[in-house]
C-alpha cells in the first residue's frame, strides 16, 4: 500500500507527499483557489524541492485523469469527515481596524472566541504560528481556524474591537 502524507497549510490549502518505492518524494500543494503545484523533492534532501510545476484547475484535472482519480477522491472524502465543523476564515486588516498596529496578544482572540489565529499573510508571504508579540498592519490577512461561530467572532474583533 502506498502511503500519502497530508499536511494542512493554513490559509493556503493542503500538501500531499507521496514516497515512491524507490524513495523519491513527489508532492502536490492544493491551494484553496483550485490551483495545484506539483513538486519533485531532492532525493538527498527531502525538505527541498528541485522542481515545481504550477497547474491550473483544468491542467490538474487532466493530469488526474491520466493518473486515475479514485484514490484522490477517497482521501478528500476522508479529510472532509475528519474536519467536519471546523472552518478556516481569512480576515483582512483594513485601515481603521482597532488592531492595526497592535499585537496578536492584544486581541485575546482564542480566549474570547475559542478560535485560533494560525497564520498571517503579509505581502504574499505566509507567517505561520504568529507569536503573541506579532504586530498587525493594514493589508495583513489573518488566517483563523475554529467553528463558524468562533471565526465569525474573531472577524468582529478585528472590525470592532
Amino acid at each position: 500500500m502506498v502511503e500519502v502524507e497530508r499536511t494542512a497549510l493554513p490559509g493556503i490549502g493542503l500538501r500531499h507527499i507521496l514516497t515512491t518505492s524507490r524513495g523519491r518524494q513527489i508532492g502536490v500543494v492544493s491551494h484553496r483557489s483550485g490551483r495545484r503545484d506539483l513538486l519533485i523533492y531532492d532525493p538527498d534532501d527531502p525538505d527541498t524541492s528541485v522542481d515545481d510545476v504550477a497547474l491550473t484547475v483544468d491542467e490538474a484535472e487532466a493530469l488526474a485523469e491520466l493518473l486515475g482519480t479514485r484514490r484522490v477522491i477517497e482521501r478528500l472524502a476522508e479529510l472532509e469527515r475528519q474536519v467536519e465543523g471546523l472552518v478556516t476564515e481569512q480576515i483582512p486588516i483594513t485601515a481603521g481596524s482597532p488592531y492595526d498596529g497592535r499585537t496578536l496578544g492584544d486581541t485575546r482572540a482564542r480566549t474570547r472566541t475559542g478560535a485560533s489565529i494560525v497564520a498571517v499573510v503579509r505581502e504574499g508571504e505566509v507567517l505561520a504560528s504568529p507569536r503573541p508579540d506579532f504586530r498587525f498592519q493594514t493589508g495583513d490577512i489573518v488566517v483563523v481556524v475554529g467553528t463558524k461561530e468562533g471565526t465569525s467572532a474573531v472577524a468582529q474583533i478585528f472590525r470592532n474591537g
